[in-house]
C-alpha cells in the first residue's frame, strides 16, 4: 500500500520542520512539499497532487481559509483533503473552514498521536470534528444559520440513507450507527458513501455542515441515545 502524500502549508518554517519530523517518523506517510505561503499552497497541491494538506490558517499573501477554497474549488484536487490549523482557537474560523471544504481543525498544539490519526482519518474520508468544536459550532449555527435552503437533492435519497445523514450529523462512527440501526459496519458505510455521492459532498464532515443547512438536523436535538 503506497504512502499518504502529506503536503505542510505554513509560513514558519519552525512549525514545518516540525510537523515534517513527525510525520516522516511513520512508514504509512510521507511529506511531499511545503509551502510557505496560501498562493505556493494552492500552485504545490496543482503540482504535488498530495492526499492530505496541512494547512496553517494565518499566512501571508492569501490565508489558509481562502487557499482552502481554491484548492477544493478545482475539480482536478477531488481527492484532496486539507486539514486547518492554527494557534488561535475561533468559532468563525472553525465554521468558516468547514465551509471552505476542509475535512478538519487543529490546533497546533495537538500531540503528535493526535496529529498523525487525524491525518489517517481524513485521508480515510471521515470527520475530523472533536466533540467540544463540534458543539460550538452547532451553538453557532443555531445562533446564525439563515432559513433553510432548498432541499430538493433529497428526494434523491433512501429513508434510511437520511437516516443514517441524521446520525452522521449527531457525531456518531460508523460503528455507533451500525449498533443503533442493528445493521453490519459495512452496511452503513455503504449508506454513508451513497448518500455523499447523491448530494455531491466531499466527505463526513461536509455531510454534518450539509445536514444542519439544510435543517436536517435540528440544533440542540441530536439525540445520541438509543
Amino acid at each position: 500500500m503506497s504512502a499518504i502524500k502529506v503536503l505542510l502549508a505554513d509560513d514558519q518554517s519552525l512549525v514545518r520542520d516540525g510537523f515534517r519530523a513527525i510525520i516522516e517518523r511513520e512508514p504509512d506517510l510521507e511529506v511531499v512539499g511545503e509551502a510557505a505561503d496560501g498562493v505556493e499552497a494552492v500552485e504545490a497541491v496543482s503540482r504535488l497532487r498530495p492526499d492530505v494538506v496541512l494547512m496553517d490558517i494565518r499566512m501571508p499573501r492569501l490565508d489558509g481559509l481562502a487557499a482552502t477554497s481554491k484548492v477544493l474549488a478545482d475539480p482536478r484536487n477531488a481527492g484532496v483533503k486539507v486539514v486547518v490549523l492554527t494557534t488561535f482557537d475561533r468559532n468563525e474560523w472553525v465554521f468558516d473552514a468547514l465551509r471552505s471544504g476542509a475535512s478538519g481543525f487543529l490546533l497546533k498544539d495537538v500531540r503528535s498521536a493526535a496529529l498523525l490519526e487525524a491525518i489517517r482519518v481524513v485521508h480515510q474520508g471521515e470527520a475530523l470534528l472533536t466533540p467540544s468544536i463540534t458543539r460550538r459550532l452547532i451553538e453557532e449555527f443555531a445562533r446564525t444559520a439563515p432559513d433553510p435552503r432548498p432541499t430538493e437533492d433529497l428526494a434523491a435519497l433512501t429513508a434510511r440513507e437520511v437516516e443514517v445523514l441524521r446520525l452522521v450529523a449527531a457525531g456518531m462512527s460508523n460503528a455507533e450507527i451500525a449498533e443503533r440501526l442493528v445493521v453490519e459496519q459495512s452496511t452503513v458505510k455503504t449508506h454513508v458513501n451513497r448518500l455523499l455521492s447523491k448530494l455531491g459532498l466531499r466527505d463526513r464532515t461536509q455531510a454534518v455542515v450539509y445536514a444542519y443547512e439544510h435543517r436536517i438536523v435540528v440544533p440542540g436535538r441530536q439525540d445520541r441515545s438509543g
